[in-house]
């Protein structure tokens, strides 16, 4: 497949010479799924289940399932613009299942498999489901609230040991048809809303058009080093109901063509992705950084796995240096950082093909996109100069459309041309942008506004820590102390000499007033489903 993205000289001339072109009516399934149709032979998706049993799926296969859905849907009175839930693990029906909605019209609602019965129950009640599709073992979790969600009329099991009031996903395909034309959908139409990590406050469902699968590609295509290549296959341990495992790589590599791997993590594995890397010969992967940390810590990781790694990006939290030296050194790949947001996805990043990365810095913006760091009233700010990172909306497709039934949310989101991301940073002279922490993660000490970002970067590089979150601690004369939760590595034991050492380690690296004054040694970290610190949980600990 053709990229988007014509590969100029350096990032500035390839930035330059792109320009949008959106056509009024564009949808997804056909996009990614029909056009590839058309050959019987092409590769979708290969699917290893938990017993290592291995099954490869077409797009012809997909396309004829997804019709059969399509057709059962609609069978159902289900109309464009309502809500389909999906609650699946990565695997063939997760696909179908979107394709089947996107070309009906409906909206889906992905759903992470680790979600509880609460977490779910908010979900579908606020976006108002009509159908939910799921597997035996997430059954029991919308049985528990199913009398709660009173918009829910049906519930699709992949089985067919189906009870009353359920149906069954195989006889639903097997009485339908295989023959169904693609909606003409608006490139405007809504395909997807997808929830926010909600580290704050209630998760807000941020409402995506079909248009915003053509705004991800830039970045994918500049982010796996100009895909795509001949070879090329995707996998992510992310669950494909994050926009990170639904978008940046199931729905982007099957654009161009590129087959998907499919597996089910029900907690990561570092060893076991390995092997699946390996054993499949993945060249294209999304490994957010948790994922990364946890594979760093495997002994001798690049001795004992043979790799054909062509590409990692990672998102999701700043990597530091010292990850961006163990990705080069030890799976032989240079690691292309990314960053965006349900909202505003795959935005500023890095293509080491092009230009080299700046350690620590989030990159820049991808061609096609701009984006600016503003003050509390909207204005740009220049470089060094730290506030709010922002995006700029005319024009451009990656943009959400709404927040779902939250016109309150939405309004504060947007301030004139751009979108406030929520996020504190800084732009450099260069043009890279610089992360510093969330708007309500910056700590501020003696009137210093402290990043946790930095701090965290430089307790990862002392021997001892495997993992490090750093937030404010209340302090009277201060305003806030830099307090430290770590997670140490397994030939460590936790003292008070180690705090010491680990504290004055840092000090001796950034300033004074930036070192963890006070640590705490913790088993496990809190985290979103995407895999992210909920530093949040760790301040309301004290």
């Amino acid at each position: 497949m053709t990229a988007l993205v014509e590969r100029k000289a350096n990032w500035e001339a390839t930035r330059s010479n792109f320009q949008w072109v959106i056509p009024e009516h564009f949808n997804i399934a056909h996009a990614v799924c029909d056009r590839h149709a058309k050959d019987p032979d092409k590769i979708a998706m290969i699917h290893e289940t938990e017993s290592g049993k291995v099954e490869t799926w077409t797009f012809r296969q997909i396309q004829q399932s997804a019709n059969r859905l399509a057709n059962a849907l609609e069978g159902l009175g289900i109309q464009p613009g309502e809500r389909v839930g999906i609650v699946l693990p990565q695997c063939p029906e997760t696909g179908i299942a979107h394709m089947a909605i996107y070309k009906t019209g409906a909206v889906a609602l992905p759903l992470a498999n680790l979600f509880g019965p609460e977490a779910l129950k908010y979900r579908l009640q606020d976006s108002g489901a009509k159908v939910v599709i799921t597997d035996l073992e997430n059954r029991e979790k919308i049985h528990e609230i199913m009398d709660e969600l009173e918009e829910l009329e049906y519930l699709i099991l992949l089985d067919d040991k189906v009870e009353k009031g359920e149906l069954s996903w195989k006889r639903l395909l097997d009485s339908s048809s295989d023959e169904y034309v693609t909606r003409k959908t608006s490139s405007e139409d809504p395909c997807w809303v997808i929830y926010t990590s909600g580290t704050t406050g209630n998760p807000k469902g941020a409402l995506h058009a079909h248009r915003a699968l053509l705004g991800h590609l830039p970045g994918y295509e500049l982010s796996h080093d100009f895909a795509p290549q001949p070879g090329d296959l995707a996998w992510t341990p992310a669950d494909w109901a994050w926009i990170g495992g639904l978008a940046n790589i199931l729905l982007c590599s099957w654009f161009h063509g590129i087959p998907v791997l499919g597996f089910r993590f029900r907690r990561f594995d570092p060893e076991k992705a390995l092997a699946l890397i390996e054993k499949h010969r993945i060249r294209n992967t999304f490994l957010p950084p948790t994922a990364l940390k946890f594979m760093r810590q495997l002994p001798q990781c690049s001795s004992r796995h043979e790799t054909s790694l062509r590409s990692i990006m990672s998102a999701g939290e700043p990597l530091g240096a010292e990850m961006l030296k163990w990705g080069e050194e030890c799976l032989d790949v240079r690691i292309n950082e990314m960053y965006g947001q349900t909202e505003v996805n795959y935005f500023i990043g890095n293509s080491q093909t092009l230009t080299s990365a700046k350690p620590g810095s989030m990159g820049k913006p991808y061609p096609g996109h701009r984006a600016a760091v503003i003050d509390e009233d909207g204005n740009l700010l220049g470089p060094g100069e730290m506030g709010e990172i922002a995006f700029h909306t005319p024009g451009d497709p990656i943009v959400f459309l709404k927040y779902w039934n939250n016109e309150k949310g939405t309004h504060e989101k947007f301030s004139g041309d751009w979108i406030r991301s929520g996020d504190e940073g800084s732009l450099d002279e260069d043009g890279y942008f610089w992360f510093s922490g969330r708007t309500d993660d910056v700590i501020t000490s003696s009137g210093y506004r402290i990043g946790p970002s930095e701090i965290e970067n430089q307790l990862l590089k002392h021997p001892a820590v495997a993992q490090a979150a750093a937030v404010g601690y209340p302090d009277e004369m201060r305003g806030h102390l830099v307090k430290a939760f770590i997670r140490l590595n397994p030939d460590y034991e936790q003292s008070e000499k180690l705090k010491k050492e680990i504290s004055s380690f840092v000090k001796t690296r950034l300033a004074a007033h930036e070192y963890p004054r006070i640590i705490e040694f913790l088993e496990e970290f809190p985290l979103t489903t995407t895999g992210k610190v909920m530093r949040r949980v760790l301040r309301d600990r004290d």
